[in-house]
């Protein structure tokens, strides 16, 4: 389904250039799946997939592995170190923009 919605959206509109709404897009990389991997093996063809349409994509990523038993109630990670590696994730991704500003 991913790769289908970035087909789609990556149609260009009249007058735009090939690929135009994702040149220079900063993306960070996580996934959360009921598997042992967490989706880390999706990860590296995502990582490539939006590498060839002109993306950056930062080099750290997270995958949450037992997704339906990673949750608490409120939606947070039962895991306070996953949780810091994904916010630190957001960290980087916040830093590397203001970088970019």
């Amino acid at each position: 389904v991913l790769k289908n919605t970035l087909d789609w959206v990556s149609r260009p509109v009249p007058d735009e250039p090939p690929l135009a709404a994702f040149k220079g897009k900063v993306v960070t990389l996580i996934s959360a799946s009921p598997g042992a991997l967490g989706g880390l093996r999706g990860l590296v063809h995502v990582r490539a997939i939006l590498g060839n349409i002109g993306c950056i994509v930062l080099p750290d990523q997270q995958a949450v592995s037992k997704a339906s038993e990673a949750f608490n109630d409120t939606g947070g990670l039962k895991d306070e170190a996953m949780q810091k590696r994904i916010d630190g994730l957001g960290a980087q991704l916040a830093q590397f923009l203001a970088r970019l500003a």
